[in-house]
C-alpha cells in the first residue's frame, strides 16, 4: 500500500467514485464503491511510478502530511 494521500469522491457527471492522487499529475482511478475506487487507484500508482521510471522521469516521495488544496 502506498502513501500518497488519496481523495475519493462521488461524480454525479460518471455516476461513479472517482480517487485521484494529488501528487502524482493525471493518476487517477474509479469504481462503484469507495473501497473499489481505492483498491483501483493503488494499481494506479503501482502504473504511474513504473512508468515514470521506464521514462526516466522523477518520482515524487509521498509528502506524508495533508496537502493544501484551494
Amino acid at each position: 500500500m502506498h502513501k500518497y494521500e488519496v481523495i475519493i469522491y462521488w461524480s454525479n457527471e460518471d455516476e461513479t467514485f472517482v480517487a485521484e492522487v494529488p501528487e502524482l499529475p493525471g493518476c487517477s482511478a474509479h469504481g462503484s464503491t469507495k473501497a473499489a475506487a481505492l483498491q483501483s487507484v493503488e494499481q494506479a500508482i503501482d502504473l504511474w511510478i513504473d512508468t515514470a521510471r521506464e521514462f526516466g522521469d522523477p518520482v515524487p516521495d509521498p509528502r506524508g502530511e495533508r496537502l493544501m488544496l484551494a
